[in-house]
């Protein structure tokens, strides 16, 4: 079997095309989610895909599926995917790399003229991030059942405003169901995020699952007052607790490693120098790779806020708002991805995934695997987040040639090699 590899140059002219929309000083990107950046970026994407000879369909929750025809329509597609919107410092490559080596994937199979038996599918999903509407991968998650339609388009940014609203706004409220999505096999190409595949100096990460996850919103209530005229031993100052509630996420983090814990988000009221802070919300994040692990993370975060209550007397309420399991990806579709990497002589390891990912759901629907490529210094949600155009061509073309291990290769121009149309299915290899 000879492996293809994909148009480097098109694909890097593609990336870099897209980062001008959100284009921030330090060069990442500000797409957040259903913004007028991120309907440019969609409309964008859409007008290339037609171009590449994919039909469109938009759904209810405002994901976007290009289609590239197989020879027999009956069947699921394979499916690759990810997302456009970014952090509000974002990079130029978490998600849109994803959809854009799916683009470059359909781009490099019409270049060869080669037909499949299944039908190719992209997928741009709506609000991966969570950044402007909590929790993530909501686009996803409500195709694959984790939310309900209704839910996600009621929920609301730091502003107010409502989801279902947005989507309507920018022109990207679907007809098409949410429900009944099928893939013969979908698979997610994004950068690592990460630092292992750099360490390790390996070009592909073979990824074979993802780790769980618990979100929180949390609101302490204290007592606003003077800042020159309260003794400290009288105050119930929120913002203390507020701290100490935060090194404890750390360290909870730290008992239960690989696991991570994070505060990403925090409000201060009133946020005035002269006042002692009454009033604060904020995030916790917790993460690990096994279960048992994230449940007794989970129960000492718990603890924790029972604690600092009994202590300093500021009111905590700790709510819940997200929770998956670790996820274990398909085992034929982890081998297409290692074995693509093998034949087109890419040195590469297994590797879990740290952060939340479209395939995470797809995989409650369908076969699902994921191919990560290096990213400089591991630096991701990042405007200085790296990569090359060389790792960004190693990761899709690995891409392509997983896909056309489950997609079935039925024809081929004529000047492509013979032994390019010999691509199995991975069950027969």
């Amino acid at each position: 079997m000879k492996p293809l590899k994909v148009n480097k140059a098109r694909l890097w002219d593609s990336l870099m095309e897209m980062a001008k929309i959100g284009a921030t000083e330090k060069g990442g990107c500000c797409r957040l989610a259903l913004t007028d950046l991120d309907r440019q970026a969609r409309d964008l994407y859409i007008q290339w895909a037609k171009e590449a000879g994919c039909s469109i369909r938009i759904d209810a929750v405002g994901n976007i599926m290009a289609t590239r025809p197989g020879e027999d329509m009956s069947l699921a597609p394979v499916g690759t995917g990810s997302h456009l919107d970014t952090q509000p410092t974002g990079g130029k490559f978490d998600g849109v790399f994803g959809v854009l080596s799916g683009l470059e994937v359909v781009r490099s199979l019409n270049d060869h003229g080669i037909k499949t038996r299944h039908p190719v599918e992209i997928s741009v999903w709506t609000n991966e991030e969570g950044s402007r509407f909590a929790p993530a991968m909501m686009g996803s998650g409500v195709v694959s059942g984790r939310f309900t339609l209704q839910e996600i388009l009621d929920k609301t940014d730091v502003d107010g405003i409502r989801l279902g609203d947005e989507l309507e706004r920018i022109g990207y409220a679907g007809d098409t169901p949410v429900t009944g999505r099928e893939y013969h096999a979908f698979f997610e190409t994004h950068i690592e995020q990460g630092p292992y595949l750099e360490a390790e100096d390996k070009v592909i990460g073979v990824v074979t699952g993802g780790q769980g996850q618990r979100w929180y919103d949390v609101e302490l209530t204290g007592q606003e007052s003077h800042a020159g005229t309260t003794p400290m031993h009288l105050r119930t100052d929120a913002l203390t607790c507020a701290s100490s509630l935060i090194l404890a996420v750390q360290a909870i983090a730290q008992q239960h490693k690989p696991g991570c814990g994070t505060v990403g988000f925090m409000q201060v009221m009133p946020n005035s120098r002269n006042t002692i802070p009454g009033k604060i919300n904020l995030s916790v994040d917790l993460r690990h790779p096994d279960d048992a692990q994230l449940s007794a993370m989970d129960a000492e975060l718990i603890k924790t806020v029972e604690r600092l209550v009994a202590e300093t007397g500021v009111q905590i309420h700790l709510k819940p708002i997200w929770y998956y399991a670790p996820i274990p990806f398909d085992k034929n579709c982890i081998e297409a991805v290692r074995g693509s990497a093998a034949d087109l002589g890419y040195s590469h390891m297994d590797i879990i995934a740290g952060a939340g990912h479209d395939a995470c759901y797809v995989s409650d629907f369908a076969p699902t695997s994921m191919v990560f490529t290096p990213c400089l210094n591991g630096i991701s949600h990042n405007e200085i987040e790296s990569t090359t155009p060389e790792e960004c061509e190693a990761g899709c073309s690995v891409l392509l040639n997983a896909m056309l291990r489950m997609a079935e290769v039925v024809s081929a121009d004529t000047d492509l090699e013979e032994e390019t149309l010999v691509l199995h299915r991975v069950g027969e290899l």
